[in-house]
């Protein structure tokens, strides 16, 4: 498939590209980032290089994760990404994160509604899963807020950046 852009009344949802790269480098060298999610540490240029040329365009023609960039429409800045990704038929996983100074103020909830709207009328989906390691109360709130049903806590599910495992909450919402 190729790339969408989706539109909400103060973002603009759309694929990353060449000029993106150096808002996502200044984004992923946040701590919470870096130790709730999957990047790279420590987080280099050429990793936010290879993500924006490489890897998120390969995904959207594999069909099997959907990521965009969610920009302010006031000023152009970079609020977060939001991704969709296949984990087995019908059953789809919503992730994200936000630049820390765009916290707080409503955009992931708006950009993540966004995209699982689309996902809604768009893939085959009849469950979207949510998960998040435990302590991360930002992304809880906004899967809550989302109408996710927090399913329970997975003892030990990952190994972070910081080489531990740790507990992650599971979390579901259904076609509506």
């Amino acid at each position: 498939m190729d790339p969408v852009t989706i539109e909400t009344d103060r973002l603009l949802l759309r694929a990353f590209t060449p000029a993106d790269v150096d808002a996502v480098y200044e984004a992923c060298q946040d701590e919470d980032i870096q130790f709730y999610t999957p990047v790279p540490v420590p987080y280099r240029r050429a990793d936010a290089e290879k993500l924006v040329g490489e890897t998120l365009p390969a995904q959207w023609a594999e069909d099997r994760d959907y990521t965009l960039g969610a920009f302010r429409k006031d000023t152009g800045a970079l609020v977060g990404s939001y991704c969709l990704t296949l984990v087995s038929r019908g059953v789809w996983e919503l992730g994200y994160w936000a630049v820390e100074e765009q916290r707080g103020r409503g955009y992931s909830v708006e950009a993540a509604r966004a995209l699982c709207d689309w996902g809604w009328a768009t893939l085959d989906v009849h469950r979207i899963e949510w998960w998040a390691m435990v302590g991360n109360t930002g992304s809880r709130a906004v899967a809550e807020k989302l109408g996710f049903t927090v399913e329970g806590t997975l003892r030990n599910r990952s190994i972070a950046n910081d080489g531990k495992p740790h507990d992650w909450w599971v979390g579901g919402l259904l076609r509506p």
